[in-house]
């Protein structure tokens, strides 16, 4: 883990600079960057966008399965002791619960 954040770090760093995108990157691999978004969207509201990505794919799926599995997910990587999920104290929160995915 310790290489792939310095490699990140190197990526980001490197001209013209970088957008990235990630769990960790505003808290670990980037702490000093500019500008940091934090996007979110409700535990339900991402279950239902995963279960229409399945389906547009002809799959299916349980809507309560695939909840469950992101609440598990979420807390999951909470709880972690190595870079845990949370928002940057200075990220800019964007919750795209009540936008349409292809604003989100």
């Amino acid at each position: 883990r310790r290489i792939l954040v310095e490699k990140q770090r190197e990526f980001a760093k490197a001209p013209p600079g970088a957008v990235l995108d990630g769990r960790d990157i505003g808290t670990v691999v980037c702490p000093d960057a500019d500008i940091k978004l934090y996007v979110t969207a409700s535990a339900a509201v991402r279950a239902r966008r995963r279960l229409a990505e399945i389906e547009s794919m002809g799959g299916s799926a349980d809507f309560a399965t695939i909840l469950a599995d992101i609440e598990r997910r979420d807390e999951r990587d909470m709880g972690r002791a190595d870079s845990p999920l949370k928002p940057a104290a200075d990220a800019h929160l964007l919750d795209t619960s009540e936008m349409a995915i292809e604003a989100a």
